[in-house]
């Protein structure tokens, strides 16, 4: 396999997009807003580190997140907390939460309800 191959495919989204066409969606995200970073006074979705929310025809909610560092004290427990908060909503088949640092998240990556609470704007 030669190095390009191996590399992302230039002008492919180096975050998957969301199934936001899927009627459990808005009920997912918000659920995703009931789970806080204990360091950070704003909810994770907000915070941007939800990357994908990906429903399957059957409800199978798969997310993909990352944290705002490697090192985070809760790493081990985040995603637990997510399952947690998504696994309850009716309709919902099985949730699977994995956890990425590519690409690294950003300060770029928070709403601006974030941002404005944390005092950036």
């Amino acid at each position: 396999m030669t190095a390009e191959a191996k590399d992302p495919i230039e002008g492919a989204p180096l975050i998957k997009p969301s199934t936001t066409d899927h009627p459990l969606y808005e009920k997912v995200v918000d659920a995703c807003r009931t789970v806080y970073d204990p360091e950070i006074p704003v909810n994770i979705y907000d915070l941007g580190l939800i990357y994908t929310i990906d429903i399957s025809p059957e409800n199978e909610v798969g997310i993909v997140m990352t944290l705002t560092a490697p090192g985070c004290p809760v790493a081990g427990e985040m995603p637990g907390w997510v399952a947690d908060a998504v696994e309850p909503l009716d309709g919902v088949k099985q949730v699977d939460v994995q956890m990425t640092f590519e690409p690294q998240w950003g300060m770029d990556m928070m709403s601006d309800e974030a941002r404005l609470e944390l005092g950036f704007m």
